[in-house]
C-alpha cells in the first residue's frame, strides 16, 4: 500500500528535525566539554552505555553516572570501573527515594542494546511494555542536588535524557530553585512518548523559557 504523501512529508520532517537536535547536542557536547576542567562536576542521569559520560570523563572533571536499566549498567561498568572521576550508580532518578519498577521496550529481547535507551519508570509509553518490569533503586534527585550544591556550591553540568521522568524532576527543581546553582542543564524531554503529559512539558518548557536563558537550561537536548 502506498504511503499517504501528507503522512511521509511528516515522517521526513520529523525525522530532519531530530537529525538538526542530534546535530546540536553533539556540537553542544563539544562546547560543554572545552569548558570543563578538574575539580568541576557534572552529573549523567540516564547515562546507558556511556556515549556522553566517555568525553564528560575524558575532560578530567568528576562525573557522577545515573543507570537504572541492569543490562546498560554492566556495559558501563565494563566500561568505565577503573575510571577514578567516573562514579556509577546503578539507579533511577526520581522526586523520591525507595524502589520503583523499571518498563522495557517491547523490543528488548530482541535489541538489548538499543533497546535500552527507552527503559522507563513511567506507565502507559508508547513502544513499552508494561508488563515487563524489574525492580530498581530509586534516588531522590532533587534531593540529592540539593545535598551536592550546599557541598560543593556548584555544579558545572547536569544531563538528563530519562524517558519521562524528566518532568517531575525540572518541575521541582523548577520550584526549588536549583537551576540557579548549575552551570548548564540539558535534557530530553519526551512529551511525545507520553500523550497525557503534554501540557505539563509545553507549559513547563514555557516557563523555563521566560526565566533561564537556554545556556542556563536547554530543554531540547536531543
Amino acid at each position: 500500500m502506498t504511503e499517504d504523501p501528507v503522512a511521509a512529508l511528516e515522517k521526513l520532517r520529523r525525522r530532519h528535525d531530530r537529525n538538526m537536535r542530534t546535530a546540536h547536542a553533539k556540537g553542544l557536547l563539544q562546547g560543554i566539554c572545552s569548558m570543563l576542567r578538574p575539580g568541576d562536576l557534572a552529573i549523567d542521569c540516564g547515562a546507558n552505555v556511556g556515549a556522553v559520560t566517555g568525553p564528560l570523563a575524558a575532560t578530567g572533571a568528576e562525573v557522577i553516572c545515573f543507570e537504572p536499566d541492569p543490562f546498560a549498567f554492566s556495559k558501563l561498568q565494563a566500561r568505565f570501573a577503573d575510571t577514578a572521576n567516573v562514579a556509577l550508580h546503578n539507579a533511577a532518578v526520581g522526586v523520591a527515594a525507595g524502589h520503583i519498577t523499571l518498563k522495557r521496550a517491547t523490543n528488548f529481547a530482541d535489541n538489548p542494546k538499543g533497546a535500552s535507551v527507552k527503559s522507563t519508570i513511567l506507565d502507559g509509553g508508547r513502544g513499552i511494555d508494561d508488563s515487563d518490569g524489574i525492580e530498581v533503586e530509586l534516588i531522590d534527585f532533587p534531593a540529592f542536588l540539593a545535598r551536592t550544591l550546599a557541598d560543593r556550591g556548584e555544579i558545572a553540568f547536569l544531563k538528563m535524557d530519562i524517558e519521562g521522568a524528566e518532568l517531575d524532576i525540572l518541575e521541582t527543581m523548577e520550584r526549588d530553585n536549583l537551576f540557579s546553582g548549575i552551570r548548564l542543564t540539558v535534557a530530553e524531554t519526551h512529551e511525545r512518548k507520553f500523550k497525557s503529559l503534554r501540557p505539563r512539558f509545553k507549559a513547563l518548557k514555557e516557563r523555563i523559557g521566560e526565566r533561564y536563558p537556554r545556556e542556563q537550561v536547554n530543554l531540547d537536548w536531543i
